[in-house]
């Protein structure tokens, strides 16, 4: 069968159905669209279903795609089976409403047997089918499946509620006799039981009937247009044609494991935590590259999950620092051929990733001291109540799952029923939090009926208002002396819209003094004010000055005026194409969405923010104008394409830039001072994000921004440090003496000299490890002969063995050397302890009958380590060399002593 690597999987796939008519869709980003039900595309299908429902007709019937997905319903079994990961990719082929079931059979069956395809042995598949889908047995029996390979199901129904559904024909794979040690596995499968031989690679739905509520089934109408869905994941794919046991073996795995490996220090061998770490990144890696951040609910807590969930994992290995962050350079590597994409977000991806581990460190930090002086104030009892750890929980966000393992290292217990139940208590409160605070929307029954206007001031900073309504509590009252919600006759504090943020302020008279929290907009249309009563009561229809924190908004003013100048010049340099998605402006930062279908170079990006700091040293006047909406398209006003406006519309011009806009500006662009872009970065599906900052926020910006580079830039010459000390301490002899810069950053070419920078250093410190390992190798191998030297003979049989103690050796340069010293001896077996401060690794190789996978498991087993290999190689570590030098011994004799009886 052949062998193929999983980017060959893909390619080979979409070459097959776009030769079968079908129309390649690329992969839609993680992050749904449109779709609120939906945390991620959790299937092939899932961007497709506008295709499906009817609401937009697809430009071919027929569909192939290979889409990214995200599940996290099963995230407790990753790691402990073969089949589960959170990120996967999902191969399908559609049809809408073309052709239908034998044509999907007959496509599967050439794909799969054909030698131009993946050429798999017919006598490898077997299938099952619908118990009562009579069509699809006889056209898999006509393409020539053994009728007693195919399997009829009742479970082989594709049905969710009401709507399409239909008969399903999954396809499997027959791993071998190696999968069925106790001979059940094809009576499992027949059962539709778990069980290893028979993997399921394929599913084909067949969707042609209706499924409606109180209907039997076999009373569906059908479809008046047929469809086929199919699934097919690649990771198994992968594990089938790379002729491996489980899905983390494969390529698309073993480079992030063999990473794992080189920050632990521990070579791997099936062990779990490898496995979960190395599924999280991939999952965080390609979720924060489609735009995903982390956060405290949705999307954003799953990934922070991950995340937390990979670091706890790490400190299994060994791993006490962040290093996710890492990984992420192996994840990109590992797919950026099937997504080119992914390297525009690579260095921003990393970021996100070190600062959340940053955080979680700190978080642990804490709590672990709190812990620690819990477990102080009760170890008489070695008890922890379930609610101090709750406590622990929600103060500090110390995980229970890590509290317990704590816990249970130092032999203390908890009532983990008295933790559940407190985290229900927190979840229930938290819902009716969020009732109470949604009670102040657009649904509020006290708002919607309150049509008293307010008028909004512009470019006044303080106006005298007169109180026309207070809400508590949900309802009207007369009067407030706590915190509570007010609307004016007329105010200057701005609303939060149109991606500007709110005033904030103070309210003041004689009767009360308030501060101005929030500001946002009613259902009809008053600025509702969130105020804190810092004294007096407030009372309808008292007068007050209303004074808005000018400082603040004179910052927001520069800012949202330079988003729109901004809008201006990505036109100019990247043309017509440029649409805005989404802005967002306080007074420190500025964020610019928007989409154009290409790539964006670096000089474009320095070219538009020249232009941007162009039109402030103009010193050009803001001019804003009422005017109807058919006036100000006639002006060429830009209006953003979703949002609905009303007959009149306020027009804002600075310049070159006109548009529709209901915010505030600056007077004159000399206010703003000066302009930085401080980061661009791809949302996927041709959505960029600009950031910038405006005036005194520049130089600060440009530093937050520049600082991951330059802290990797000097965790990367202490590494060459460290290289270079530990090479002159060995006698070896390297050039090191790269040429770095530090300027005052002023804009965002700074940004780039910076990232440009880190990657000549990279180079630099890649090179002199290399040759560094060379130098070592060279000379360990120069060893060889004093190690042989060493060597004994072994009474039993004709050949030596070689028993030996090293120091802080390369493990990969001790291999090596094992099959040096190996080959020096003829006949024989080799036997390495390598100390390295407290830990020992263990490297055998052989090649008599005595096995180098047994002794290294006898040598681990005495340290509480871990080991394997095969019959000729085998390797091992432990993190306690206490007793290494027994090991040796014992290997010694046991060599001396062999006579060759074992196998």
């Amino acid at each position: 069968m052949k062998k193929m690597t999983s980017t060959e999987i893909r390619n080979m796939w979409y070459e097959f159905f776009v030769e079968h008519g079908h129309k390649r869709v690329e992969s839609a980003p993680l992050i749904p669209k449109d779709d609120d039900s939906l945390l991620w595309i959790n299937a092939g299908v899932t961007p497709l279903k506008k295709y499906f429902d009817g609401r937009v007709v697809p430009d071919s019937k027929r569909l192939v795609n290979v889409q990214k997905c995200i599940r996290t319903n099963d995230i407790e079994n990753v790691g402990r089976t073969s089949r589960h990961q959170t990120f996967f990719e999902m191969m399908g082929n559609f049809s809408i409403g073309d052709y239908f079931r034998k044509e999907a059979i007959t496509m599967a069956y050439e794909l799969l047997t054909s030698e131009k395809w993946f050429g798999i042995p017919k006598e490898l598949l077997y299938v099952t089918i619908y118990m009562h889908d009579e069509e699809s047995f006889e056209v898999w029996t006509s393409l020539g499946l053994d009728p007693s390979h195919i399997v009829r199901l009742e479970g082989n129904f594709w049905e969710i509620g009401e709507g399409p559904c239909g008969p399903d024909s999954e396809i499997f794979y027959d791993r071998g006799e190696r999968f069925d040690a106790d001979g059940t596995a094809f009576t499992k499968f027949k059962n539709d039981e778990d069980q290893g031989r028979y993997v399921e690679i394929w599913n084909n739905v067949f969707s042609q009937f209706n499924a409606e509520k109180g209907v039997k089934r076999e009373n569906y109408k059908e479809l008046p247009h047929k469809n086929i869905d199919t699934g097919a994941g690649l990771e198994r794919w992968a594990c089938i044609f790379q002729g491996v046991d489980t899905n983390f073996d494969t390529d698309l795995f073993q480079p992030i494991i063999k990473k794992i490996e080189d920050i632990c220090g521990t070579l791997y061998n099936g062990e779990m935590a490898f496995k979960v770490i190395a599924d999280h990144a991939r999952a965080i890696t390609m979720a924060l590259s489609d735009g995903a951040v982390f956060e405290n609910t949705g999307r954003g807590y799953v990934l922070r999950r991950l995340l937390r969930r990979s670091v706890r994992y790490g400190k299994k290995l060994g791993i006490n620092e962040p290093f996710v962050w890492k990984l992420v350079d192996t994840v990109i590597d590992t797919m950026k051929e099937s997504y080119p994409a992914l390297l525009e977000t690579e260095s921003q991806v990393k970021v996100l990733v070190l600062d959340e581990e940053n955080l979680f460190y700190d978080t642990l930090a804490a709590g672990e001291h709190r812990l620690e002086e819990l477990m102080k104030k009760h170890q008489d009892t070695k008890e922890i109540s379930g609610k101090e750890l709750f406590k622990l929980y929600d103060t500090y966000g110390f995980p229970f799952e890590l509290a317990m393992e704590y816990l249970e290292e130092a032999s203390y217990t908890t009532n983990q029923q008295e933790f559940d139940a407190c985290m229900a208590e927190a979840k229930e409160l938290a819902k009716k939090s969020a009732k109470k605070e949604s009670s102040m929307n657009l649904q509020n029954q006290a708002l919607l009926e309150f049509t008293t206007p307010s008028t909004f001031v512009y470019g006044k900073y303080k106006v005298k208002g007169k109180v026309t309504a207070i809400i508590s509590n949900d309802d009207m009252t007369d009067s407030i002396d706590r915190d509570g919600y007010v609307i004016f006759d007329q105010t200057c504090f701005y609303a939060t819209s149109g991606g500007q943020v709110a005033d904030t302020g103070m309210i003041t008279c004689k009767k009360f003094k308030a501060r101005v929290l929030d500001v946002f907009k009613g259902p009809n249309g008053q600025n509702i004010h969130k105020v804190k009563i810092l004294s007096g009561t407030i009372h309808v229809g008292d007068e007050a000055d209303l004074l808005v924190d000018k400082d603040r908004r004179l910052r927001i003013e520069c800012n949202h005026s330079s988003v729109h100048i901004l809008q201006n010049s990505l036109q100019e340099v990247l043309g017509d194409t440029v649409h805005q998605a989404g802005s967002y402006v306080d007074e420190n930062y500025l964020r610019f969405d928007f989409t154009y279908p290409g790539k964006i170079t670096d000089q474009e990006i320095l070219d538009v923010e020249a232009l941007v700091n162009d039109t402030i040293k103009a010193q050009i006047e803001t001019e804003t104008e009422i005017m109807s909406l058919e006036d100000a398209k006639k002006t060429g006003a830009m209006a953003l394409f979703d949002e609905k406006y009303g007959d009149k519309v306020r027009v804002v011009t600075i310049g070159n830039s006109k548009e529709l806009c209901g915010g505030t500006h600056t007077s004159n662009t000399r206010n703003i001072g000066s302009f930085a872009i401080t980061n661009l970065e791809s949302k996927g599906s041709n959505v960029y994000r600009v950031q910038g900052a405006t005036g005194n926020e520049v130089e600060h910006a440009l530093y937050v921004a520049i600082k991951p580079f330059s802290d990797e830039k000097i965790k990367q010459l202490l590494k060459a440090k460290e290289i270079l000390t530990l090479a002159k301490a060995e006698g070896i002899v390297l050039d090191f003496d790269p040429i770095i810069e530090n300027p005052v950053p002023t804009s965002y070419k700074d940004v780039l000299h910076e990232k440009n920078e880190l990657g000549y250093v990279l180079d630099e410190v890649k090179r002199l490890d290399k040759e560094y390992k060379a130098a070592r190798e060279k000379k360990a191998l120069g060893d060889v002969d004093s190690y042989v030297n060493e060597a004994f003979a072994m009474t039993g049989i004709d050949g030596k063995g070689l028993v030996m103690k090293v120091l802080s050796k390369d493990t990969k340069i001790l291999k090596d050397v094992a099959d040096e010293c190996l080959n020096r001896l003829g006949t024989g077996f080799v036997f390495f302890a390598n100390v390295d401060v407290d830990k020992v690794t263990f490297v055998a190789r052989s090649n008599i009958s005595l096995s180098a996978s047994d002794m290294v498991k006898d040598a681990c087993m005495l340290l509480g380590g871990n080991g394997g290999g095969s019959k000729t190689f085998a390797t091992g570590g432990a993190k306690n060399s206490a007793k290494v030098d027994e090991v040796l011994s014992n290997a010694k004799q046991k060599l001396e002593s062999f006579k060759g009886e074992e196998n």
